[in-house]
C-alpha cells in the first residue's frame, strides 16, 4: 500500500481512559493532545486539500502530558525486543529504563527474554529485572541484552502472561511483524477490558516503516555499508577489469543501498527492489557492465537483497511471515562470471556481504541520540495511557501513529523522487531496460 493512498486515514490514538494523575515532571514542556503535526504535504498539496474541503492528514504530537494514567509508585512495565538484530537496540532499552526509573520513579521494570517467546510458559525463559545499574553501559554493546526471536506465538498466552505479571505498559521494540503481533495483543487486551498499554518503538535497518521518516539503526547501517563499498572500490581498482560486488540489506526497500552509494559516490551501479532491471540484451545490466569495464577497467556494484527477485526468488515465507528471498548477490556473482567467460573477457570479481556485521555493531552517536528521543517519547505516551500505537519521527517532530497504519504497507523509494534520481545522477547508470519502440 502506498502512503499516497492514506492521506485521509484515521490517525486517532487509542487511550486506556482519562488520565487523572498529576505528572511528577516539573521541568519539561508539556504537550497537549490537540497539538498536531501535518503529514508530508507540499504547500500546493495542502492548498488543494483545503480547497477540496478535506481535513489535512495530521498526527498527534508526542511528548510529556500534564496528567498521566498510571500511578508511578505501583506501575510495572515490560520491555521486549523482537525480530532481527539492529544497531541501537540496547540504547533504546537503556533509555526506556532510565526514563521510567529516574523521570517517573517507576521501580518495577521487566525485560522479556527472547522476544515474544519470553511470555510463553513452555519455553521456560526467565525474565530480567532492569535497573539503571543493569543497563548503565549496554549502549556500548551491539545486539540486545534481552535477546530476540522470530515466529508467531499464541496471543492469548502472551496476554495471560501480561496479566499474571501485573504489567501496566508493554514496550515492543521491533518492525512490521512485531507490530502486527502488538496490534493483536492490544485487541485481545481490549476484549478482556485489561488496562494494559501497548507502545511500539520502530526498529528496522531497512528504514521501511510506513509514516515514519527514520527508524533507529539506519544511520549506523549506512555507516558500515559505506565502508564495505569503499573496500569494494579498492578491490576493483587493484586488478584488471576489477569488479567489487556488495550486497546490502533491503528486503522491499533500497534505502541503505541508495544512501550508502551517495556517501562517497564510489558505486557505479545500484540495484534496488523498487526498480526492475533486465539482465540481458544490448541495454541490459550485463552489457552495460561490459561497456563500463571496457571504458574504465573497473566497476563497483551495490545491490539490495530484495532486488532482482524475478531472477532468483524462492517460494514460501520465513518464521516472521516475510516472503523468502533468493540470494541476489550470489546470483549476480554467477551470472557476471558466466557472462564474461562466454565472451572470453577476463575479470576479477570480489563479492562482499557485510549483512551480519551491519546488524550486530553498536549504534553510531547520531543513532544513539535518536534512540534516546524515541524511548523518552514512548515512555511519555505509555504513562499518559496511550495504547496500540507507535512513536516515530515525522517532519522533524516526534508523533504518535496508530499501529494499524504502520502495518498497512511498507515505505519504499519513489523511483521518480529526489533520492533515487540523485543515485542515478551520481552513478550515471541507465535504466537497464530495452528501448520502447
Amino acid at each position: 500500500m502506498c502512503e499516497e493512498h492514506d492521506r485521509h486515514a484515521d490517525t486517532t490514538i487509542e487511550s486506556l481512559g482519562e488520565p487523572r494523575i498529576e505528572s511528577p515532571l516539573t521541568t519539561v514542556q508539556f504537550v497537549e493532545d490537540s497539538e498536531r503535526v501535518l503529514y508530508n504535504l507540499s504547500a500546493d498539496q495542502l492548498e488543494k486539500e483545503v480547497k477540496a474541503g478535506n481535513r489535512p492528514m495530521s498526527f498527534m504530537k508526542a511528548g510529556a502530558r500534564r496528567r498521566i494514567f498510571f500511578d508511578c509508585s505501583k506501575l510495572k512495565c515490560a520491555i521486549v525486543t523482537c525480530g532481527g538484530l539492529c544497531p541501537g537496540l540496547n540504547n533504546v532499552i537503556r533509555s526506556l529504563v532510565l526514563t521510567l526509573y529516574h523521570t517517573y520513579g517507576v521501580r518495577n521494570i521487566l525485560g522479556i527474554r527472547y522476544g515474544f517467546q519470553g511470555f510463553i510458559p513452555r519455553y521456560k525463559h526467565s525474565v530480567m529485572e532492569l535497573t539503571p545499574d543493569v543497563v548503565s553501559e549496554i549502549n556500548e554493546l551491539g545486539g540486545t541484552i534481552l535477546s530476540s526471536s522470530r515466529g508467531h506465538q499464541d496471543i492469548e498466552e502472551i496476554v495471560d502472561a501480561l496479566e499474571r505479571m501485573n504489567v501496566g505498559i508493554l514496550f515492543c521494540i521491533g518492525g512490521d511483524g512485531t507490530f502486527r503481533a502488538a496490534a493483536k495483543i492490544s485487541d485481545e487486551l481490549g476484549n478482556r477490558s485489561s488496562k494494559i498499554a501497548v507502545i511500539g518503538i520502530p526498529k528496522t535497518i531497512d528504514n521501511d516503516i510506513l509514516f515514519v521518516s527514520r527508524s533507529f539503526g539506519f544511520n549506523s547501517a549506512v555507516s558500515i555499508a559505506t565502508q564495505a563499498i569503499g573496500a569494494a572500490h579498492v578491490e576493483s581498482e587493484g586488478a584488471p577489469n576489477g569488479i567489487g560486488l556488495v550486497k546490502l540489506m533491503g528486503r522491499q526497500s533500497g534505502f541503505i543501498a541508495a544512501s550508502a552509494a551517495l556517501d562517497k559516490r564510489l558505486a557505479n551501479f545500484v540495484l534496488i527492489p523498487e526498480s526492475d532491471f533486465d539482465m540481458d540484451g544490448p541495454h541490459g545490466f550485463l552489457a552495460v557492465l561490459e561497456r563500463r569495464l571496457t571504458e574504465r577497467k573497473h566497476a563497483v556494484i551495490v545491490v539490495a537483497e530484495g532486488a532482482g527477485q524475478q531472477y532468483c526468488g524462492v517460494e514460501g515465507t520465513d518464521d516472521s511471515g516475510n516472503q523468502r528471498l533468493g540470494d541476489i548477490g550470489l546470483y549476480l556473482k554467477q551470472r557476471i562470471s558466466g557472462y564474461f567467460q562466454s565472451i572470453n573477457m577476463e575479470i576479477n570479481l570480489k563479492y562482499i556481504d557485510p549483512s551480519y556485521l551491519i546488524r550486530s555493531v553498536a549504534a553510531t552517536a547520531n543513532d544513539s541520540v535518536f534512540c534516546g528521543f524515541l524511548a523518552q517519547t514512548a515512555v511519555h505516551a505509555g504513562m499518559a495511557g496511550k495504547t496500540n500505537m507507535v512513536v516515530g519521527m515525522l517532519n522533524d517532530e516526534f508523533v504518535h501513529i496508530p499501529i494499524r497504519l504502520v502495518v498497512s504497507g511498507r515505505k519504499r523509494i519513489d523511483v521518480a523522487g529526489k533520492l533515487w534520481n540523485s543515485v542515478l545522477e551520481a552513478t550515471g547508470q541507465p535504466p537497464f531496460k530495452p528501448e520502447v519502440k
